[in-house]
């Protein structure tokens, strides 16, 4: 099997799992609770908490352990907007936001909140000339995502910070899911930020949300004591653990793996140029680990399912998004329903090796040549 679906999920390292599986043993108690066991507990997911602060240039109060990024895209979107009702119902956001983010705007529109969504140029990052004609007095929220999961999109987080701030009454979201440990994260400005650890090589089901101090969100559950009062929930000990075990590791060694997958991505753009079908969706400047592509004529679903059959793993859009609908992202900066029809995903990671760059575009020639009757 030739895994590049990376953007997808990440297999977790083994000293992620080692920090886990130790202190899970170590430590069987409630962090909540007020005997020995649980002060141990205590004690480990404190410091945890102020590793992954430090890590991040933020203090430990701003730390909101999640069950990952979608529960932190709820919180920071409904958590802001139910908050910050009685400034305005005014939020702008983009066509390129993870499925969690999308689905929460809806919610909000259906509760009468407004929703404008940024054009997105053909370079994959939303117009900034928009967004300040967009704002307003009642604007509340803006959300956008740092990279973006389909295309690899680096989207510029400090000038749209610096297009917020003028307005007090305005909050900035970003999504930070898939740029942790690929591109450096931008906070100053920033009222809110979402990441989770299975995108860089930690275990599912733990995330985060960064929140600035002194920003209120409206809880959205309910019941039960946590390391927060915004979200309720026992601590999972070993899984917070983890979370700082993974991210001190992908920032720590984020440029020397960046380079091995830029010459990776150089390999693999190069081969997958030869074809005179393949357009390439993902803009210049995307983050390496990311290569959208069309094969004209051949939606995306059929070509990934050829794939697979020669046991290659691709994703069409993201994991999360709805199949049999065209890709949102690949669309706005194409302007190309077919196109959009026909795009997929290739991810790949510091752990792909040159062999699979090669396995890959070899039963990439087979699929290309069997579904378009072509030679090149």
């Amino acid at each position: 099997m030739i895994y590049l679906d990376y953007s997808a999920n990440t297999p977790a390292d083994e000293r992620v799992l080692a920090r886990f599986c130790a202190v899970e043993r170590r430590c069987p108690g409630n962090a909540n609770s007020h005997h020995q066991a649980g002060l141990d507990a205590k004690a480990e997911i404190d410091h945890a908490t102020q590793t992954i602060a430090r890590l991040l240039r933020v203090q430990p109060a701003e730390i909101i352990y999640t069950s990952g990024a979608s529960e932190a895209n709820n919180l920071a979107l409904k958590g802001i907007a139910h908050a910050s009702r009685h400034i305005g119902k005014h939020i702008i956001s983009t066509q390129l936001e993870h499925s969690s983010v999308g689905a929460s705007l809806s919610a909000l529109q259906q509760q009468g909140y407004e929703i404008d969504l940024l054009d997105i140029g053909r370079d994959g990052r939303v117009d900034l000339d928009q967004l300040r004609e967009l704002m307003r007095d009642d604007t509340i929220l803006v959300a956008v995502c740092a990279v973006d999961s389909e295309l690899g999109t680096i989207q510029p987080i400090r000038e749209i910070a610096g297009i917020v701030k003028p307005y007090p009454g305005c909050r900035l979201h970003v999504d930070a899911t898939q740029a942790v440990g690929k591109t450096d994260l931008w906070l100053d400005g920033v009222d809110a930020m979402s990441f989770t650890a299975h995108k860089f090589y930690g275990p599912n089901g733990i995330g985060a949300l960064y929140k600035r101090r002194g920003l209120v969100i409206e809880p959205q559950i309910s019941g039960g004591a946590s390391t927060t009062i915004y979200r309720s929930g026992t601590p999972t000990l070993g899984l917070a653990v983890s979370l700082d075990a993974a991210l001190t590791k992908a920032l720590a060694g984020q440029n020397a793996r960046n380079a091995q997958v830029q010459r990776l991505h150089d390999r693999l753009l190069a081969g997958l140029q030869q074809y005179s079908l393949v357009r390439v969706n993902s803009p210049a400047h995307a983050v390496p680990h990311i290569v959208n592509v069309s094969v004209t004529g051949v939606k995306g679903t059929r070509f990934q399912q050829a794939l697979s059959e020669q046991g290659v793993c691709v994703s069409v859009k993201s994991a999360c998004s709805s199949d049999g609908l065209p890709s949102k992202a690949v669309f706005a900066v194409s302007r190309d329903r077919r196109n959009a029809l026909s795009s997929w995903r290739i991810s790949i990671s510091h752990l792909t090796t040159d062999a699979e760059i090669d396995g890959f575009l070899q039963a990439f020639d087979t699929c290309y040549k069997t579904l378009t009757n072509k030679e090149n």
